[in-house]
This record gives C-alpha cells, sequence and structure tokens, in this order.
C-alpha cells in the first residue's frame, strides 16, 4: 500500500469553516464561475412549478420506492438492523438511495422541510451503520459475507477486483460523495460527510500507481472526489480524480463501451456508454480547471465536437442504441429506436455547463438549452411520478413513463437535477456578468467588488422578451453578457447537423434603459460594458418564428422530413390531437404554413402549432401519394405521453420527394 499524509481533525475543522460557502462546489477555480442556484429564486411559471412539484411529488415517491424494493434495507441488513440476503436487483442499487439524498439537500435550501430533512438524516444514519470499520462500503458484498446469501455476480472475487468492469463499488462511492458534499452545505450536517471522508481515505490506500492500478467500470466518482477536494481542501483527493481517469487505457481488458479503451488524452470521439461517458468528460473538465490540464482540454474539446456535429438528436438527446445505452456509429440516428437515455441527457447537461466555464463560448449553452427543455425535461411527466429511461423521437404506442424501473438511475437523477436548474442562468467572473438562461426570476449576485440584483421578467420559452432590472448596491462597473441563441442567429444547432430550411429575416434587439445597444455578438454573446446603477433596465428581444429544421444528408432516418422548432422547444405531433388519433402516416407540405396559439387548460398550459397535413396513402403500383387534407396540431416534445399511450414523431416527412402530391 502505498503512504498517505493525514489532516488533523483540527486542521480539517478550519477547512470546512472556510469552504463550506462554496455552494453546490463545481464552480472553484474555472475562469467562469456559475451562479449557484440557491442566489436563484425563480418566480416563472414554467420551471418554479416544476421544482416545487419535484419537492413535493418526485423526492417522496423516489424515497417511498427505496424502501419498497429493499434498496433501504440493504443498508439496514449490513448495518446489523435486520437479517436476509441483497433484496435488490443490482450492486448499484445504493447509489439510488444517495442520488435522491443529493436532491434532498438542494431542495431543502428552496423548501425547507423539518420532516424530510428528519428522514435524509435517518438514512444517513444507516449508511454509517452499514460502513465496515476501515471505510469499505458496498452493501452487496458487506451482506454476502455477513453470511446472508451470495455476492452478485458482477462482484465475485476480492474487493475492487471487478470495478473496472461491472461491480460498481467505485461509482456507488462517487455518488454518495457528491450526495455528502450537497447535504453538508445544505444543512450543516456533516455525518454522511465524515462517512465519505472516511470512505476516500480507504480508496486513496487501496488505489494508485504503487499500489492497484485500476478504474471504475461506471465514471462519477471523479466528480465527487473533485467535490470532496473542494470542500476539504485535501489535494489527495484531487489527484486521485486524475488518477482514476489516467489510469484508463492501461489495462489489455479496457474496452470502448466505458471509455478504457486508450488514454483518455488520446481520445477524440464519443463512444460507449453513454452516461459514463458524460460523467467522465464532465470529470476530466473538472481536474483540467484545477490542474490547467491542457491535454485534458484537448480532448474533450475533440469529444465535444464529434458528440455534437456527429451523434446527437436534434432534441440534444443522445445515445442512439440501446444495445450498449449509448452511442452508434456517426449519423445513426434513428428516430423510434432511439436510446437517448435521461440520465445521459442530465450528464450532457453537466458537461456542457462545465465546458463553457472553461471555454466562455455560447455554443455550449446552445446545446445545454437544447437540452434541458427536450432531451431531458421528456424525461419526467407533468405529475413528476412517471419517467422515461428512454426518449425516443417516434413511437408507434409502445413507449410510456414508468412509475420506476429495476434500474432506477434516471427517477433518482431527475430528483437530483431539476432543484439544481436555477444554477444554471448565471456565471460570473470578477468583473463579468453572464445572463445564460432566460426565465423569470430575482438573484442576488456577488462578484468581484459587485453586489448586484438581478430580476428577469419573461413568458420564455414561450416568448422572446426578456426584461431585466440590474441594482448595484453601489455603483459599479461591469460587462454583461446577454446570450444570444444560435436559434434566434438562423442556427438551429452548432455544428450544421442540423439547419433551418430557409433562413428568417428577424433579428434580436437590445434596449439599455429604453435606448437602443450597438452591439456585436461575439462566442455567442452580446456585451454591453458600463458603470450600471440602480433600476438600470435591459430589454432584450430574441425572435421566435416557427421554423422547419432539416438534417444533415448523411442522417437517412431524417431524409425528406422536417423538424419544428420554436425558440428553444421541439415540437411533435401526437394521437390525442390529430385524426384517427394516427400520426406515422401523415406528411406536410414542402413549405408548410403554421399557425400558434396559446392553451392554457391543456397540459398545464402551453403552446400549440398548427398546419395542414394529409394522410398518405399506398398505391397499387407502389406508388405513396397523398389522401386528404387534415388539419394537424403539434405539441412540445417534452409534453408528450401525458395523456396516454399512442402515435408520436418529431420528424415529420413531407411531400415534396412524394412521386405524386395534390
Amino acid at each position: 500500500m502505498k503512504k498517505q499524509g493525514r489532516i488533523t481533525l483540527i486542521a480539517l475543522i478550519i477547512t470546512l469553516a472556510v469552504t463550506s460557502c462554496t455552494g453546490m462546489g463545481e464552480d472553484e477555480n474555472y475562469p467562469i464561475r456559475p451562479v449557484q442556484f440557491t442566489a436563484v429564486k425563480m418566480t416563472d411559471s414554467f420551471w418554479a412549478p416544476r421544482i416545487l412539484k419535484n419537492h413535493e411529488v418526485t423526492i417522496p415517491i423516489a424515497f417511498g420506492y427505496c424502501e419498497s424494493t429493499g434498496r433501504v434495507k440493504n443498508f439496514e441488513i449490513a448495518g446489523g438492523l435486520d437479517t436476509g440476503a441483497f433484496k435488490t436487483i443490482y450492486p448499484f442499487d445504493d447509489s439510488d438511495v444517495t442520488k435522491i439524498i443529493e436532491g434532498a439537500a438542494y431542495s431543502l435550501q428552496t423548501y425547507p422541510d423539518p420532516e424530510l430533512e428528519a428522514y435524509v438524516d435517518s438514512l444517513i444514519w444507516k449508511i454509517g451503520l452499514a460502513q465496515e470499520d476501515d471505510g469499505y462500503l458496498y452493501t452487496n458484498r458487506t451482506i454476502a459475507e455477513m453470511g446472508y446469501g451470495k455476492i452478485h455476480e458482477w462482484a465475485e472475487g476480492g474487493r475492487w477486483e471487478k470495478t473496472n468492469i461491472l461491480s460498481h463499488e467505485l461509482y456507488n462511492l462517487g455518488h454518495m460523495y457528491e450526495a455528502a458534499v450537497a447535504y453538508y452545505q445544505a444543512t450543516g450536517n456533516r455525518e454522511l460527510l465524515d462517512i465519505s471522508i472516511k470512505s476516500a481515505d480507504l480508496v486513496d490506500r487501496d488505489f494508485g500507481w504503487d499500489a492497484y492500478v485500476s478504474y471504475p467500470g461506471h465514471q462519477v466518482i471523479e466528480m465527487g472526489l473533485v467535490k470532496l477536494y473542494r470542500v476539504t481542501g485535501e489535494k489527495r483527493y484531487l489527484d486521485l480524480a486524475k488518477f482514476f481517469l489516467d489510469a484508463r487505457g492501461t489495462r489489455e481488458d479496457g474496452d470502448e463501451y466505458a471509455q478504457s479503451h486508450m488514454k483518455v488524452v488520446d481520445q477524440t470521439e464519443a463512444v460507449g456508454h453513454s452516461v459514463r461517458a458524460t460523467y467522465m468528460y464532465s470529470g476530466m473538465a473538472d481536474v483540467a480547471s484545477i490542474l490547467k490540464d491542457e491535454a485534458y482540454v484537448n480532448a474533450i474539446t475533440k469529444i465535444w465536437e464529434d458528440l455534437v456535429h456527429r451523434k446527437m438528436y436534434i432534441t440534444g438527446g443522445i445515445g442512439a442504441s440501446g444495445g450498449n445505452e449509448g452511442f452508434a456509429e456517426p449519423y445513426h440516428l434513428p428516430n423510434m429506436t432511439a436510446y437517448c437515455e435521461t440520465c445521459a441527457s442530465i450528464g450532457s447537461i453537466f458537461f456542457n455547463h462545465r465546458m463553457f466555464s472553461m471555454h466562455g463560448e455560447g455554443k455550449y449553452f446552445d446545446i445545454l438549452e437544447k437540452t434541458l427543455y427536450n432531451g431531458a425535461l421528456s424525461g419526467v411527466n407533468l405529475e413528476g411520478d412517471r419517467f422515461f429511461y428512454p426518449n425516443p423521437l417516434e413511437s408507434d404506442g409502445r413507449h410510456a413513463r414508468s412509475a420506476w424501473f429495476g434500474c432506477a438511475c434516471c427517477p433518482s437523477n431527475i430528483c437530483r437535477f431539476i432543484p439544481a436548474i436555477p444554477g444554471y442562468i448565471y456565471s460570473v467572473t470578477d468583473n463579468d456578468l453572464y445572463v445564460n438562461l432566460f426565465a423569470s426570476n430575482e438573484a442576488g449576485i456577488s462578484f468581484g467588488k459587485n453586489e448586484v440584483t438581478v430580476t428577469q421578467e419573461t413568458l420564455y420559452p414561450w416568448d422572446g422578451m426578456v426584461t431585466m432590472t440590474l441594482s448595484p448596491e453601489k455603483g459599479g462597473n461591469f460587462a454583461l453578457h446577454l446570450r444570444i441563441p444560435g436559434w434566434a442567429r438562423n442556427e438551429a444547432m452548432p455544428g450544421g447537423l442540423y439547419t433551418f430550411a430557409d433562413s428568417s429575416a428577424e433579428s434580436y434587439s437590445l434596449l439599455v434603459n429604453g435606448e437602443p445597444a450597438v452591439t456585436t455578438v461575439t462566442d455567442g454573446y452580446v456585451t454591453v460594458s458600463r458603470r450600471w446603477k440602480k433600476g438600470d433596465r435591459v430589454d432584450l428581444y430574441l425572435p421566435m418564428p416557427i421554423r422547419t429544421v432539416i438534417a444533415d444528408e448523411k442522417v437517412k432516418e431524417d431524409s425528406g422530413k422536417y423538424a419544428v422548432q420554436k425558440g428553444p422547444l421541439m415540437f411533435c405531433v401526437e394521437w390525442p390531437d390529430n385524426p384517427e388519433d394516427k400520426v406515422l402516416d401523415i406528411i406536410i407540405d414542402a413549405k408548410p404554413v403554421f399557425t400558434m396559439e396559446f392553451n392554457e387548460r391543456m397540459l398545464n398550459g402551453t403552446e400549440l402549432i398548427r398546419t395542414t397535413g394529409y394522410r398518405t396513402i399506398t398505391a397499387a403500383d407502389g406508388t405513396v401519394v397523398s389522401g386528404d387534407t387534415l388539419g394537424l396540431t403539434m405539441i412540445p416534445y417534452h409534453l408528450w405521453n401525458n395523456r396516454g399511450r399512442g402515435e408520436m414523431r418529431v420528424w415529420i416527412p413531407h411531400n415534396g420527394l412524394l412521386q405524386e402530391t395534390l
């Protein structure tokens, strides 16, 4: 075993006291720092109700399923509170409990809830009982070694022996570390943090270039270790995160599925399991931001380009293949069988947020926003109690959200992601304030010598008019950077994989205190630099015409089809709104005319797009012709399957390629 230095308890307490105000812990050392979600109070009608629903419905039912399925019982048995064999299907089921704890930590900072906090405290006590004396924590092995049943086949052998394949020993710990930091910062309760420090010290003793050289088969511990490093100041945790990344590609049993087929600095393409991949890229970004590792930055920049330019769906979803729950070959993007795991969309958001924080380019938020409003949000229903694992772009009626899954990573990920969304709106440097996303909110933001209250008022994403009032505590000079989304500049998505079918002459406009501001877009942002005073008003108008999108001709699945977009939202046709409850055999005009209306009673209030379509008919000679004219209605993609099973499609054929049309 390698030697290690140990910090004293007193030094640890001092370090924790100094660093406890760092927020969620992913901003340290990035050139551009996110404003933590705790500083942003949502006042809008789009996200605020969803965040509240997550607190009132999603988190409680997720904890309930952890109880009823045996996930909590596993900790109780390992901790000596009960007897019996391991209760659940997978050895990574421990992680669901800690992911929901992380979500509860974030939610408690917005909605104080003594009952929820007391319940979480009881779970943490059970987790502590399940931890072995030396810090090892993995209920499946502990229970088996207590004489109850057999260890899962994915973890047979000794500790850590199969961690690079399927045991998920390190994966479980990574999620626990993230939860521990979040809960400590939310409540001041350090019990889970102490459990995590004890665990991380064991992992640091057992792994290393002069100890056991291996890595996690499912990445996430890298991000967790960086968060532990930030909150404790113990550099060994940062070094261990880098070790786990650098150890990839050093063993003969590495493979593309787990991104261990070559050294991470030599990887240039997004391959393998998409959740593992995006967690790894996010961990690389965290390490690179602290250590200024250009090789890491170069690698993940090339990977981002491969992902966005060749392997991403128009919804922002990633991972075309269900077989590996991940990436297929370039441009292979089938719609009905699209996997697009909810966890992968969340991982992509983590990755793009970090890329922006490194580079300050709006294209990363263009992808983040597209994924947020479409591929990620579709993962949970309006009631907050049903979930998608895959998020296809077309359905024949076989797809439906489920109340829970045997592999429940997606519901637990939703629990921790939704309450953190306000933390993506603003970013800062000492002299800059970035407005990345648009939603009605009130934020108190500190950066450099500035203390500024920012109020946003907007009906976004339904409307592109955004009014901001800036009130510095004292007048101050700083640069305000406002993102002008690509879709407001005739760019459907960065990279050219998707383009608008035609150009729009509408342009954004910007007023400062009622006067037009002369600006240019640089790296996706317009900048207003001035001495700001209390009550200064900024009016930003982003045009939101209804646009048709076409895919690169290499995407054969989308040839001759349109996707329909308005602002950040992708729309789809779904069975309840269209004739005969069928949409898979319809086409639209090659030059469609759209109208839009807002329906307050439908789907908790939503925009509807209407156009003309036709039912296709196959003639006796095999030719496809257009049938009777139909009135078609489209809804935002994220709202589909809230009214039961049925047909749906995002990409709609147009009659420009038919051999006969009316």
